[in-house]
């Protein structure tokens, strides 16, 4: 399957998730590139137009390419969901986790906020959680791994989201349930937990470890955040340059001893 597409569209639209994918080995570039972009193009889709009719259109929209390509059908029309589909059927990929993550992008679309910390955790769970699952399963990982992949994938979808927090409001959103210091610092703390919760199990996965490269930054930005929970409302919830590159570095080296 082609995927110059494909990484040309992450390089553009995710460059964190692309470094990712350039530090992981050879071997995995691919799968990754094309479950990245996939999720690229979901992600930005409430964000294109104003219009929530056309946005859950949009959404739909993935959610069709990704029931047919579960049926085995002929794949539409699109530079990324070609790829996809292929990946679907080659790596077995469970149409429905890709279901649920296009579906927890409706809550982009709107201006109503989270619930509840529980709705909040959902969110995480089913975009951040279900992205890592399906990027290890599509390397490979057996069934086994499936929770500490969402446990990581939860914990740097957490990271994500904590920093996108004042480009959030910007456009309206009510992102925080309870936006108080200390309980931005506790949602962090929760993060820290599930990501000390996965570890054990991320080091079994063998090949399947590529996966985990896109979490690089996750433990410094929700340390950071739970140290300095201010950072997140006034935007500066970032490491160094140093900092990212280095845990680049490592992240993609861990992965590569396998």
């Amino acid at each position: 399957m082609s995927v110059a597409a494909c990484a040309a569209l992450l390089e553009r639209g995710d460059a964190d998730r692309f470094a990712a994918v350039m530090a992981a080995p050879v071997a995995a570039r691919e799968a990754l590139l094309v479950l990245y972009a996939f999720n690229l193009e979901v992600a930005r889709a409430p964000w294109v137009t104003k219009e929530p009719m056309i946005a859950e259109m949009r959404l739909q929209w993935w959610r069709d390419v990704v029931a047919e390509a579960g049926e085995g059908r002929p794949a539409r029309a699109h530079e990324v969901a070609g790829p996809l589909a292929g990946l679907i059927r080659e790596a077995g990929l469970p149409v429905g986790v890709m279901d649920a993550l296009v579906e927890a992008r409706r809550w982009d679309v709107y201006r109503e906020p989270f619930e509840d910390g529980a709705a909040l955790a959902a969110y995480l769970e089913d975009s951040g959680g279900g992205l890592m699952w399906l990027a290890g399963r599509a390397l490979g990982a057996g069934d086994g791994a499936e929770a500490a992949l969402r446990g990581l994938g939860w914990a740097a979808g957490l990271a994500a989201f904590l920093q996108a927090v004042p480009e959030l409001e910007a456009r309206g959103r009510v992102p925080l349930v309870d936006g108080r210091p200390e309980a931005v610092a506790a949602l962090a703390r929760e993060g820290l937990a599930r990501l000390a919760a996965a570890k054990p199990g991320l080091r079994a996965l063998g090949k399947a470890r590529a996966a985990t490269i896109s979490a690089w930054q996750a433990e410094a930005l929700l340390r950071l955040a739970a140290a300095e929970p201010g950072r997140v409302a006034s935007g500066a919830l970032r490491v160094s340059e140093f900092a990212r590159r280095w845990g680049l570095l490592k992240a993609g080296f861990r992965a590569g001893l396998v």
